[in-house]
């Protein structure tokens, strides 16, 4: 295989490794429909104060589909002490309005579900609703502790609406964030990103060298080196000897 091949085909690997950075989390109830969001007076206002809900547990309403996507942020890095968005879309496929009461989460440690490492900030919201086959959008902004150390863990979170006056909860997200420091300089993906441009850049110069060497081995082969004949007289191999002398002799006598 030619050096050029090899060099895209590696490319195209480390760009399909790169892939998974940009995504958009799916709720756990794994429609094949993505809910379109959109933006109407029907979203609602956002309570000025915020509480931590009861610790009460609902089961899901059947029809309604969640997503959530965290804007700008594939790579889910959550800086510690910090505020972090993210957006809570609503699917009413239902036959009744639903009405959002609240969007709350908590963080877990990834090997242990059970134990809650921290729960955060509920976000309560005033005459938010989404009629019967529309969609909504809700934003949500949690911190997690400024002393939680960097390392991953898993979100989990739930929004609370009603129907009917019935309580209803969805949870929307179920996955791993990437807790790491505010001060800090370079991010997991920032880093991604420069040990992939470095080994481009010496794939790069590595083709360039090959590149180099098969010109100077054609160059090589191609050169043709043209060695000269040359005849050598009886006399030059005579000369200097004692017939040459007497030849010379005898070529003066004559004279």
């Amino acid at each position: 295989m030619a050096p050029i091949n090899k060099f895209w085909i590696f490319c195209l690997a480390l760009f399909c490794l790169a892939s998974p950075l940009i995504q958009v989390a799916r709720c756990q109830s794994d429609s094949d429909e993505a809910a379109e969001t959109t933006e109407a007076s029907d979203v609602g206002i956002v309570g000025q104060n915020t509480e931590d809900l009861g610790g009460e547990s609902y089961s899901s309403a059947p029809g309604i589909d969640t997503l959530c996507v965290f804007p700008k942020n594939g790579a889910k890095l959550v800086p510690a002490g910090e505020e972090t968005d993210l957006i809570v879309g609503v699917k009413n496929d239902g036959e009744a309005s639903l009405k959002v009461i609240a969007i709350k989460a908590s963080v877990h440690f990834p090997y242990n579900h059970h134990y809650v490492v921290q729960n955060l900030t509920a976000q309560l919201f005033n005459y938010a609703s989404v009629p019967a086959s529309a969609q909504g959008t809700f934003p949500y902004t949690f911190a997690v502790s400024q002393y939680l150390q960097p390392g991953a863990f898993d979100l989990v979170g739930t929004i609370v609406y009603e129907i009917d006056q019935h309580p209803y909860q969805s949870t929307f997200y179920n996955g791993t964030i990437e807790v790491v420091d505010a001060g800090s300089f370079l991010s997991v993906e920032s880093v991604f990103l420069v040990t992939l441009g470095t080994a481009l850049l010496v794939l790069f110069v590595l083709w360039i060298y090959g590149q180099v060497q098969n010109a100077s081995k054609k160059t090589k082969k191609g050169a043709k080196v043209e060695v000269g004949t040359r005849t050598t007289s009886m006399d030059e191999w005579l000369e200097g000897t004692a017939y040459a002398m007497s030849n010379n002799k005898s070529k003066k006598k004559d004279k």
